[in-house]
């Protein structure tokens, strides 16, 4: 009876806080999607001229003018828009003619191929550089770690990826240029997943995968530079914070190890802070890789979403938007359910 009146307290209140939530998402896209879309309404770039061209006649412009739906009040494209949404439909994009979400999906998996490995290579190097920061606090290794992230964070991306192009392919002849292959393998391999070294792997074509590593090594190396920077910074402060506490000055009492000390305790006890970290830094990464994409030529979501922009496709740049922001409220209930399976205390605080 006891584990039953519990149960009937903790499910409705567990269903509250999930339709909070929900409302809250809501919310947010809400706004999000309102807000592209006013801007989207007073750029200066008119998706009219970019269909018809700019020797049209008047007659012509108003009539894709019409047809587009941009002779209407703006409440009524935004209200057309949402209902159309709700439908699934992201509507056609004006650059390929094709809807929206195909356009999309054929172009995102070669961002995430590209943030998926930076963040890896980031989260591997910014986490040990921070931890061995914090552990050396005021020494030269302390310096050099910190000098590294002010550099790596502080650096403009593109000159980073130009700087690369121009060392490592051009120069040194190491990595590979723009696009994710070279033209000889282009069409050889069946897209399975969208991820090209998987497609690669799975069609046993050992060269091609060779060739799409040797194009994406540099771009992502560049954005692990940043998302390292970032890391190792964050993770200097939180075991700073940490290595203060008395339960750590305990441990080296009783005789602990410098590495127990450090791994065992300092750093199990701040991995739940930097699950956060590094879930809105893959956000960023996902979001924000634009510039590397346009420097190395990579047809990624960057880089359609400029595109977008620069044609005033409205409906490509909203779905863009959609999906950035479906991606930083997904990650975030993502850090959140991991704090809560990581950190216990987090479990007894929402029941």
């Amino acid at each position: 009876m006891a584990m039953s009146a519990v149960f009937s307290r903790v499910r409705p209140a567990l269903l509250l806080a999930g339709l909070r939530r929900l409302g809250s998402v809501a919310i947010t896209l809400l706004g999000l999607l309102a807000l592209t879309f006013a801007i989207g309404r007073v750029m200066p770039v008119d998706p009219v001229l970019s269909i018809v061209g700019p020797d049209a006649d008047r007659s012509t412009y108003e009539q894709v003018r019409a047809q587009l739906g941009l002779d209407q009040p703006l409440s009524e494209q935004f209200t057309r828009y949402l209902g159309e949404l709700a439908q699934g439909d992201l509507g056609k994009a004006l650059l390929s003619g094709n809807p929206v979400s195909e356009d999309i999906a054929r172009v995102f998996p070669a961002t995430v191929e590209l943030a998926t490995l930076a963040i890896v290579i980031g989260t591997a190097l910014g986490v040990p550089l921070g931890v061995w920061a914090a552990a050396r606090r005021g020494r030269w290794a302390d310096h050099a770690v910190r000098l590294i992230s002010l550099i790596g964070h502080s650096t403009p991306v593109f000159w980073f990826a130009m700087m690369g192009l121009l060392v490592f392919y051009a120069g040194l002849g190491w990595a590979g240029g723009s696009g994710r292959l070279d033209l000889s393998y282009d069409g050889l391999v069946p897209s399975r997943t969208g991820f090209l070294l998987i497609d690669a792997a799975l069609a046993g074509e050992w060269a091609v995968w060779g060739s799409a590593l040797k194009h994406i090594t540099l771009p992502a190396t560049i954005l692990a530079l940043h998302a390292m920077a970032y890391i190792a910074r964050m993770t200097r402060s939180f075991m700073l914070a940490q290595l203060g506490q008395e339960y750590i000055l305990t441990a080296r009492v009783k005789g602990l190890s410098e590495r127990a000390v450090l791994w065992n305790h300092a750093f199990r006890n701040c991995r739940v802070q930097l699950l956060t970290i590094v879930a809105l830094t893959y956000g960023g990464l996902l979001e924000g890789a634009v510039l590397v994409e346009t420097v190395f030529a990579w047809p990624g979501f960057g880089q359609y979403l400029t595109s977008s922009l620069m044609l005033g496709d409205m409906n490509a740049v909203m779905g863009s938007v959609l999906l950035v922001g479906l991606l930083f409220i997904g990650l975030n209930l993502l850090s959140d359910l991991l704090y809560q399976v990581f950190d216990p205390r987090t479990r007894a605080q929402s029941h």
